[in-house]
């Protein structure tokens, strides 16, 4: 298993933005196979900076979810979302592999 962590850089001033963005994807990487950890919002702190993991069983089935995600409508609008709104000023991808009881 791989667990694909995601720390991203918000505008502040978008998080509603955000949150939404953040909704569209939980049920997107279920549909290609992947367990959806959550999205972890600024609360006490900074006030920009947001987390996300999702799992996979490997690194080859997360790839095919990305080829597929890229053709797929409601990845591609979940995308413009983020795009039209312009909630995310950055992001950086790991991948982590979890040690488990």
């Amino acid at each position: 298993m791989i667990t694909c962590y995601v720390r991203y850089v918000l505008d502040p001033y978008k998080l509603d933005e955000f949150e939404k963005y953040a909704r569209l994807w939980i049920p997107l990487v279920e549909k290609y196979g992947g367990t959806h950890h959550g999205y972890f919002l600024p609360y006490e702190g900074a006030n920009n900076i947001a987390v996300t993991l999702f799992s996979f069983g490997s690194l080859a089935e997360y790839e095919t979810y990305r080829t597929d995600s890229m053709k797929d409508p409601e990845c591609q609008a979940a995308y413009a979302l983020a795009e039209e709104t312009k909630c995310i000023i950055s992001y950086e991808r790991n991948f982590m592999r979890p040690v488990l009881k």
